[in-house]
């Protein structure tokens, strides 16, 4: 007689052979026995652990941040340790002046990146335009960083602001010869004036705030009168300018007020506070719509692996500490009301009327601005 297994049962044939087969031979039905069980166990331990491993891998070297910069590596460094010194999260940064865009978009997906932190708005608005920024909604950083400083859709923060002013020669131009940027175009400024080249994203925003503010005719005559007035070819950068005044190669240039702070403390480099000594700085269209100002600014990269340190250095760049580091030690002009401006700022340039255009609206000429700079042939 056959019998019907159950769990608890050997599969047995009544007599014959098959009764003894059957006490040699028992089926999956038997009852696995402790030492089996504990097997199953830690092969079921080992499986579910080496399945997690990766996750834990990732968790394990997860306290670090990634940041691609265009600020550079002595103006930003001493506030990205701070943060790390505050978090224990490990800031690692690529510095480039140029080619961070087209990188972020030839890596895709695969891009390490989580934050960038740029030296003007056009940046921003080139990687807002391509899609490859994700929103930051964040209380500390909205509390801290005033609307017409930041992204309606919270893709982008400004995190300081500067002013692109004249620097004038305290022994050949007389104060109050200029007042405003159409100055200088006349042509008592002829062979008088130095300046970096057309393309530097600096000049190009405020060449894109003249076009927002006067039209582009405006722009286009100002280009050429400029250039006409020219003391030499477009060249180096803005200290370079400031250095150019002090040997008497020209009389007037266009830069940056951070950069006058950074001279006249520059200890390491004694001859750069001489060369900041010798000029004084104008702050031009006081009495029309403000000096053009430009940002720096911040933002969360699309496929950044570690959104939650990246928001965490945000939300530090926008606090007191830093936000009082950048305008003590870069004499930048922070962003965040309340922290007060350096001494150096606050002594030598004071309140002055800003231009308040809003920074979208000038960064949407920025391409026409390039085109004006290629027409009137302004760097040759």
């Amino acid at each position: 007689m056959t019998t019907k297994t159950t769990e608890n049962q050997t599969s047995l044939v009544k007599g014959g052979e098959g009764e003894k087969m059957g006490k040699l031979i028992p089926t999956l039905a038997k009852k696995p026995t402790r030492e089996k069980k504990e097997k199953r166990k830690m092969k079921f331990r080992y499986t579910f652990f080496f399945i997690l491993l990766p996750f834990l891998v990732q968790f394990a070297f997860a306290k670090e941040v990634n940041v691609y910069s265009y600020r550079q590596q002595y103006l930003i460094e001493p506030i990205l340790e701070a943060f790390t010194e505050k978090t224990g999260i490990e800031v690692n940064v690529v510095y480039a002046s140029k080619g961070l865009v087209e990188r972020i978009k030839n890596e895709g997906r695969r891009s390490p990146a989580d934050v960038i932190l740029t030296t003007d708005i056009g940046i921003i608005d080139e990687l807002e335009k391509n899609d490859l920024l994700r929103a930051v909604n964040s209380r500390t950083i909205t509390r801290n960083i005033p609307a017409n400083f930041r992204s309606p859709d919270s893709l982008w923060f400004g995190l300081t602001s500067r002013a692109r002013v004249v620097y004038a020669s305290k022994e050949r131009v007389n104060e109050g010869e200029i007042k405003s940027y159409e100055d200088l175009i006349d042509p008592k400024w002829r062979n008088k004036i130095c300046i970096r080249s057309g393309y530097h994203p600096y000049n190009i925003a405020l060449i894109a705030s003249l076009i927002a503010n006067k039209g582009s005719e405006f722009a286009e005559n100002w280009l050429t009168g400029l250039k006409r007035n020219l003391a030499r070819k477009p060249q180096s950068n803005d200290r370079g300018q400031v250095k150019a005044i002090n040997e008497g190669i020209c009389d007037l240039a266009l830069g940056n007020t951070y950069y006058y702070g950074i001279m006249l403390t520059n200890y390491e480099n004694p001859e750069q506070i001489d060369w900041a000594k010798n000029v004084q700085i104008v702050f031009p269209n006081q009495n029309e719509e403000g000096t053009h100002i430009n940002i720096t600014a911040m933002a969360l990269l699309k496929y950044s692996p570690n959104r939650r340190n990246g928001i965490a250095l945000m939300n530090f760049l926008t606090e007191d500490l830093a936000q009082y580091k950048y305008a003590q030690e870069n004499h930048e002009f922070p962003i965040k009301k309340g922290v007060p401006l350096s001494n150096l700022v606050r002594n030598f340039m004071g309140d002055f009327k800003k231009d308040t255009t809003y920074l979208l609206e000038i960064a949407k000429h920025r391409s026409e601005a390039a085109k004006l700079v290629d027409k009137v042939n302004f760097d040759n």
